[in-house]
């Protein structure tokens, strides 16, 4: 007999894999929210991950809160409400807290090294000062990265399994 690989209650909430949201997030397309950058010149590894914890947050705040709004109307018989969700999006991201969503930063760095492992993304050739290096100035600087050619070429099935991708 085998056993389904889920939760008992609720399912997965990941409504994006973390690769196909620094692919969309390097390729300028402002993914789930986040702010849109310029392709040529890239992000730091930071604000990737920053970004993408906020989406994360995001998502998982209107799923739910659709949930919860379903919910009421059934309850009530009355229609869904899209501004009760508006608001019910608003109250569940007030209560999230950062460190609960996502991966941690060591995870996401160990994550980010398998894309450059695979040539999908490069240093964009422009660096910034960190804060950490108002104190300490022989700390290393914030390295941009880019999306390559290779990596706007990788399809989907591979975005999604990086070691698949990487080791066959």
């Amino acid at each position: 007999m085998t056993l389904p690989l889920k939760p008992a209650r609720g399912g997965f909430v990941r409504a994006f894999r973390c690769g196909l949201f620094i692919r969309d997030f390097l390729a300028g397309k402002g993914p789930f929210g986040s702010p849109v950058i310029n392709p040529e010149i890239g992000a730091p590894q930071a604000d990737i991950f920053r970004h993408y914890k906020l989406a994360l947050m995001r998502a998982t705040a209107e799923d739910k809160a659709i949930r919860t709004e379903e919910k009421r109307a059934r309850r009530e018989n009355r229609r869904i409400d899209p501004d009760n969700i508006e608001v019910l999006i608003e109250e569940f991201l007030s209560q999230m807290t950062y460190k609960a969503h996502g991966c941690r930063s060591h995870s996401f760095v160990t994550y980010f090294s398998m894309p450059q492992k695979l040539e999908w993304v490069a240093p964009s050739g422009i660096t910034e000062k960190s804060h950490f290096q108002k104190n300490y100035p022989e700390g290393q600087p914030r390295i941009y990265f880019r999306l390559t050619e290779k990596g706007k070429a990788a399809p989907d099935s591979q975005r999604a399994n990086h070691h698949k991708a990487l080791y066959g």
